[in-house]
């Protein structure tokens, strides 16, 4: 299991704003929010290949941790099935003037 103390946390935290840690049976990893540009090139990709989508976010997202969950099919799927709750949508409304 990856272990990250306070000090990482803070130091993470400067340079990627807010991270995550994904937890998969032993292993773990620290995932940041994607990017609109990656965003936007991974859900370009998906309408021919979905799973690349998954693995285009997880790459892009990955700060640290076990690499086997990049690379191990069994992790991958598991990390694959939380990618997309790294995407914040904020509420919003629009008012006709």
């Amino acid at each position: 299991m990856y272990e990250i103390n306070e000090q990482e946390i803070k130091s993470l935290k400067a340079k990627y704003g807010d991270i995550f840690m994904l937890k998969i049976e032993d292993k773990s990893c620290i995932l940041k929010k994607p990017s609109r540009k990656v965003l936007s090139y991974a859900t370009s990709v998906a309408a021919k290949d979905p799973m690349k989508f998954n693995e285009i976010m997880l790459n892009d997202c990955f700060v640290a941790g076990a690499e086997e969950i990049k690379t191990d099919d069994s992790y991958f799927l598991a990390a694959a099935s939380k990618i997309s709750e790294l995407i914040e949508v904020k509420e919003s409304e629009l008012v006709k003037l």
